[in-house]
């Protein structure tokens, strides 16, 4: 019997990021587990806290006298799931910095209090004649609302207590003296919520071309020889052009290791995927199917949870936050679209899901699968390497060919008069499609669009001389890098061809639609954004009417373009791709051929060929000749030699340590402090180490906040990994400085969004 346990208290202040001994009461000796999350006296005023066990010592290193009791277990805990979310937390904290206590928040279920469904019925417990001779008792003595629930139970002896306290009007009361007096019993049973309701099962029958086939028993391959105890790779990645049925494969790959009686977790990027997934889903495994989002309720999520606890589900569909679903025994994560930025949490701890699954499939002896279009530079840089496996789909099972794509150079349609936002060639086809009865989507690319300065005659575009990355357009008038901080005042005529057409772009998909309804007054228009989808189920309800051809036309962001299968859209228009093209970010073009490829891939998935047109200022940009040849191998070959030539991931790794504080003298102490102990470090080590900034932050100040951001490169991530514990103890022992009182200090590893 454990005597003493150590706790992690919920306060997020570094100093306090460490366990506190407490004693263990002799009632808690049996509800106590790793993970328990408990209530304790804290402090010299012995406030009552909240905080989680992450251990138990054999003895205590203080005083006997000294030592507190632990008040209470809140939530008790499964020993051997939650032996591994604490061991999952503290490797969180190590690789990813901030408070233990943040990491056990990320990774433990919420612990909020949510009132289970209950479902109650009242049931007469007399005999008709006892229950005759109650109700002419009742009569006489004017007790009318007893009398009306004795002649409700008379007719019928069992009903919903919703009933009879709504359609009766019958007060809670009333009932709850009648069940006092032996006449009635209120039965109550609870229930867990499903949010996914009844769906129809069918009986879909996977039948699998030979690359697929290849790709599933590869992994299956793996995951037996991981139950072996054989050491091989147990992440896979899967290449597969749009439509070349890799969700087949992930259900293929679930189904069979799901019935050896392990759970699978399906991780998806967007809740607009969410819909048309559990469908897919559901048809294979039924009930024993959920998903989670941030548009379920409290108590949804928290029964979600519950289910999976006690094994009344075996496959969960959700994003990034999904990856701590308590199952007992995980036998793969699967991360669909895996090269997608939203898999990147971007609170501390700023883990990525990819990283972060790795970890949880070697603690379940699990295999990971990866999948995607296109792969980000990271997992296919690790597929060559070797460290993972790489399986490839290249054809699509239902026929057809890649859509036929046409790039629109907006230069030229300015040069002759058009100052549109439809080029003539997309106004053309998309005209063709209206006319047949045919349907289209527009996809306007908005990422990046808050501040890069671009000329729209000749497509110049400033540029930072040192970081080859854009620079960003800032109030004042400044053009500033937020890499290394260079600044320059901006421009008003183009430095490259002389022109006044030179500014930021301002775009928006409420002004795209006025102007195609004004222009299409016939067709009718669908708008999928962010202000249309804020309603619980918008997702489904926009795509459903898209499938079920409601509409002609699908105008969105980035959110339609991500694994919709739409057999009918034969158009696909891409609006200022150059958005993204020149976003103040070093993945850039990557990010910006993975839009245009995806997007691409929404036209002619059916039996009629698909057209695709690309606008962009830029037409002879790599990024957009690699995405229009559908060419992801011509792509990864020259963005990493980008990469390689500049010291950016993967090649090499990137921490991004950000400085905060209330006031821009206090920031700027710390910056110079934490510059100069990193300088330090470099100098004494033989790897390399390369440092940049520190400099304002892209966005400098928020609430009256002061933001600065400071970059350090090595090929070594334990390298940084230090240089995190440096500055992390730096600022512990300079928490009793004045000038860093009100200062804050995060870590973000290989970023992957600018700072």
């Amino acid at each position: 019997m454990h005597r003493y346990a150590e706790i992690i208290i919920d306060i997020s202040k570094g100093r306090l990021d460490h366990p506190f001994t407490y004693r263990i009461p002799s009632g808690l000796q049996d509800k106590l587990r790793l993970g328990s999350f408990v209530q304790v006296p804290f402090g010299r005023g012995n406030t009552p806290r909240k905080g989680y066990v992450v251990g138990f010592p054999g003895r205590a290193d203080m005083d006997e006298g000294r030592i507190k009791e632990i008040a209470a277990v809140l939530a008790a805990a499964e020993a051997d799931d939650e032996y591994k979310a604490v061991r999952l937390a503290a490797w969180m904290k190590r690789r990813y910095g901030g408070t233990m206590i943040t990491a056990l928040k990320t990774v433990l279920p919420a612990r909020k209090h949510v009132q289970p469904l209950q479902n109650k019925q009242v049931r007469l417990l007399l005999t008709k004649e006892e229950a005759l001779r109650q109700l002419a008792f009742c009569q006489k003595k004017h007790q009318v609302a007893r009398a009306r629930v004795l002649e409700s139970l008379l007719a019928v002896r069992e009903q919903p207590y919703s009933l009879i306290t709504g359609k009766l009007h019958i007060p809670s009361k009333t009932l709850l003296s009648m069940e006092k007096a032996g006449i009635l019993k209120v039965d109550v049973t609870t229930s867990l919520r499903n949010p996914v309701g009844e769906l129809t099962v069918g009986n879909d029958i996977l039948i699998l071309n030979d690359e697929q086939r290849t790709a599933v028993n590869g992994v299956l391959s793996d995951f037996t020889a991981l139950q072996e105890g054989r050491k091989v790779p147990f992440t896979s990645l899967i290449y597969g052009i749009t439509g070349s049925g890799k969700t087949q494969v992930y259900i293929s790959i679930i189904e069979r290791i799901v019935k050896q009686g392990r759970q699978a977790i399906m991780l998806i990027p967007e809740i607009s995927l969410t819909y048309q997934t559990l469908l897919r889903f559901y048809r294979h495994f039924g009930s024993r199917v959920s998903v989670m989002n941030s548009q379920l309720s409290e108590g949804e999520k928290s029964d979600q949870f519950e289910r999976a606890r006690r094994g009344e589900i075996d496959v969960i569909i959700g994003p990034r936050s999904s990856l701590f679903t308590p199952f007992q025994n995980i036998g793969v994560i699967v991360i669909d679209e895996e090269h997608e930025a939203s898999y990147k949490n971007e609170s501390m701890p700023k883990y990525h899901a990819r990283d972060v699954a790795r970890a949880i499939a070697s603690m379940h002896r699990a295999v990971l699968v990866l999948g995607s279009a296109t792969p980000s530079l990271d997992s296919y840089y690790h597929a060559k390497r070797g460290d993972y496996r790489l399986y490839t789909l290249t054809s699509r099972p239902t026929g057809g060919v890649p859509a036929h794509v046409v790039i629109a150079d907006m230069r030229e349609e300015l040069r002759r008069g058009n100052k549109s936002i439809l080029s003539r060639p997309l106004r053309e086809k998309l005209e063709d499609r209206l006319s047949r009865n045919e349907q289209s989507m527009l996809f306007l690319n908005r990422r990046g669009y808050s501040g890069f300065v671009s000329c729209r005659s000749c497509g110049h575009v400033m540029k930072c001389p040192h970081c080859d990355v854009a620079l960003s357009l800032h109030r004042g008038g400044r053009l500033v890098c937020h890499y290394c901080g260079y600044e320059q005042p901006a421009v008003r005529i183009c430095p490259e061809c002389g022109s006044r057409y030179i500014a930021g772009f301002r775009a928006g998909t409420e002004q795209i639609e006025e102007a195609l309804r004004k222009e299409y007054p016939k067709a009718r228009i669908l708008r999928m954004d962010a202000d249309t989808t804020t309603g619980k189920g918008s997702f489904e309800k926009i795509l459903s009417a898209f499938a079920n051809e409601e509409a002609d036309i699908l105008l969105g962001t980035q959110m339609i373009v991500k694994g919709h299968d739409f057999p009918k859209v034969t158009l696909m228009g891409i609006l200022l791709a150059d958005l993204s093209l020149y976003s103040n970010d070093y993945r850039a073009a990557e990010r910006t051929f993975q839009l245009l490829t995806q997007a691409a891939g929404r036209a002619g998935r059916g039996e009629r060929e698909g057209d695709v047109v690309i606008q962009t200022y830029e037409p002879e940009h790599y990024a957009v000749q690699y995405a229009a040849a559908q060419d992801y191998a011509g792509f990864y070959n020259e963005e990493l030699a980008y990469r390689k030539a500049l010291l950016y991931p993967p090649v090499h790794h990137m921490l991004a340590v950000q400085i905060s504080a209330k006031t821009d003298d206090h920031a700027q102490y710390l910056c110079g402090r934490i510059r100069e102990k990193l300088d330090h470090i470099a100098e004494n080590r033989a790897t390399g180490l390369l440092l940049i900034g520190p400099a304002p932050a892209r966005v400098s100040r928020i609430k009256d906040t002061y933001r600065y951001v400071l970059y350090i490169k090595s090929e070594k991530y334990a390298t940084l990994i230090d240089c995190k514990d440096a500055v992390e103890a730096l600022c512990l022992a300079a928490a009793e400085d004045k000038m860093c009182a009100d200062t804050m200090v995060q870590f973000d590893f290989d970023p992957v969004n600018p700072y």
